[in-house]
């Protein structure tokens, strides 16, 4: 019998982490309202050190709040049970210590039966290794994971929460920061979106902006040019590209039209930008699990201090939409799909079936339990897709 059901949110932000808790707890309250339900604060961490919140019956006949909010009310941190060096240091385990082992017998003492882990690959991939640790050890506990990223890159699953909304929160952005062009002549204006190593969220932030774009009215004969307001250039990781042959262009996009509009995905480049940085004898900032500290490199700034000058800007201005897009609450496409995850989730922790809820591309797009072991990061964006190809024609950028 489930008598307690603990839930964690973990990694970075995206648009759906409240709201997957709410619809944990809704759904929980709908099919078995005497189990209890607690939270531990800021993912992992608060796990380490026994920290958590309890769904009182106030937050059950409140939970449908949590739909309405971005980011997640019980806080995150980016802990990897397995990064022993890392979780030392934050003294979050002492030296010789086994967090895994830690982190079980936690649960254990907090008489948790099943554990919801809401996050992306990496917060997923660590839940794989707690779910394995907690079956070798024989702990009796059920561990099923949701997939939270903005970037859409988690294998095997078709489509992550959050992502769309972090999409078209991304295009909203761009269409505010795209209007400063006409803040000062030859303008080049870098929209900096997130994606580490998939370009998912930079190409769909931009065919959601060139939709807006499609269906406006524009007044070309006052300087409303639908041109001007345009997408020029779509950069992500997937794609290698000639600088130079790409600042000829743009240099004449700016020649014509008096403004060059840039999305670039944060992680296009970034080898060129470490190589570089590595070549000067430069340090290169890692986060806990080894990734490159994008807000530290900075490939937005890099872009367009080496497209400044080739394509003759005059003023400069780079924009990031990540945080602004990561920390919105979920749009109806992803409350849709929450609710038939965090529906099934439920119901996979009842059967003691563990796994990561999502729609299998490789078992027909199937909603189900994936087994933990066939989680993995770093999907690549398929930019052979049909509607990117068409936005790189339609914006005259070689395939």
């Amino acid at each position: 019998m489930v008598q307690r059901v603990a839930i964690l949110t973990a990694g970075g932000f995206a648009p759906c982490l409240s709201s997957a808790m709410g619809g944990l707890i809704q759904k929980y309250t709908e099919v078995s309202p005497e189990t209890e339900i607690i939270a531990y604060k800021h993912g992992y961490q608060g796990l380490l050190t026994g920290t958590f919140l309890e769904v009182t019956q106030a937050v059950r006949d409140k939970a449908h709040l949590l739909h309405l909010y971005g980011g997640s009310p019980v806080g995150n941190s980016r802990v990897k049970l397995t990064n022993t060096s890392n979780l030392i240091d934050r003294g979050l385990i002492a030296d010789g210590e086994d967090a895994l082992r830690k982190a079980a017998d936690q649960l254990e003492a907090d008489g948790v039966d099943i554990l919801h882990t809401i996050g992306g690959d990496d917060t997923n991939t660590t839940a794989a290794d707690l779910a394995a640790f907690l079956a070798e050890h024989n702990y009796p506990l059920t561990v099923v994971g949701l997939p939270k990223t903005i970037d859409n890159d988690i294998i095997p699953i078709k489509q992550s929460l959050g992502a769309d909304t972090a999409a078209e929160m991304a295009a909203r952005y761009a269409k505010n920061v795209l209007a400063e062009h006409n803040s000062a002549s030859r303008h080049l204006i870098v929209h900096e979106v997130m994606g580490r190593h998939c370009g998912w969220l930079t190409a769909a932030a931009a065919q959601k902006y060139r939709a807006w774009i499609e269906e406006s009215e524009w007044l070309s004969e006052i300087g409303l040019s639908r041109e001007a307001w345009d997408t020029h250039a779509v950069y992500v990781p997937e794609s290698d590209f000639d600088i130079d042959e790409e600042a000829d262009r743009l240099r004449e996009i700016m020649e014509k039209v008096g403004n060059v509009n840039i999305f670039l995905s944060e992680g296009a480049g970034v080898e060129r930008i470490v190589q570089e940085m590595e070549e000067d004898g430069e340090s290169v900032p890692r986060d806990a699990f080894g990734h490159v500290q994008l807000d530290k490199v900075n490939p937005g700034a890099w872009f367009a201090r080496e497209f400044s000058h080739m394509i003759g800007a005059e003023k400069v201005m780079v924009q990031k939409s990540g945080y602004y897009s990561r920390s919105a609450p979920a749009n109806e496409f992803d409350l849709a799909l929450i609710k038939s995850m965090t529906d099934l989730a439920v119901e996979c922790a009842f059967n003691g079936t563990p796994g990561v809820i999502g729609h299998d591309e490789e078992n027909g797009d199937k909603l189900t339990a994936i087994a933990f072991e066939r989680i993995a990061g770093g999907k690549h964006f398929d930019v052979s897709q049909p509607w990117f190809k068409q936005i790189l024609s339609d914006i005259g950028q070689p395939k």
